[in-house]
């Protein structure tokens, strides 16, 4: 008999280990491809991350590494928060289809809701701050092209 999957856990993983496909290990196993294919956008933004640092704010193969990171952690959130609402009957059919609807595996409970506060809270701030990273080096690089492009 499969163990049952716990709703709370599962956001856990996925508010705080989303980006590296924590939750989805936990939900579908080791033979899950996509949780594999998960940490390969945040690698690259780490390295985009670690570029900027030896290279400085004018390496251009950074500018647009970091965004994936962001993105990553984003979509990790997104998933907890998603997790964190799902009704917990709904939580059971998907999961858990061995146990009866009312389980307690898919129930929510105080620490469910702080994952999805965290969540909430952390998605945010990395959706903002890629897209403001990105939409202020695009315009930055915009202008520095407009100025050495311009006849004197």
């Amino acid at each position: 008999m499969a163990k049952a999957k716990n709703k709370t856990l599962a956001a856990a993983l996925a508010a705080f280990g989303g980006s590296m496909g924590l939750h989805r290990f936990y939900l579908h196993g080791l033979a899950d491809v996509v949780a594999w294919i998960f940490p390969i956008p945040s690698a690259l933004g780490w390295w985009g991350v670690e570029r900027m640092r030896l290279y400085g704010q004018d390496d251009v193969l950074s500018w647009l590494l970091i965004p994936l990171l962001g993105l990553s952690l984003t979509v990790g959130c997104l998933t907890a928060v998603v997790y964190a609402l799902t009704p917990q009957e709904q939580w059971n059919a998907r999961h858990n289809p061995q146990l009866p609807a009312d389980a307690a595996a898919g129930r929510s409970h105080a620490l469910t809701v702080a994952v999805l506060v965290f969540a909430m809270l952390a998605g945010t701030i990395a959706f903002m701050g890629s897209l403001a990273f990105s939409v202020q080096k695009y315009f930055e690089h915009d202008a520095r092209t407009d100025t050495l492009q311009q006849p004197s």
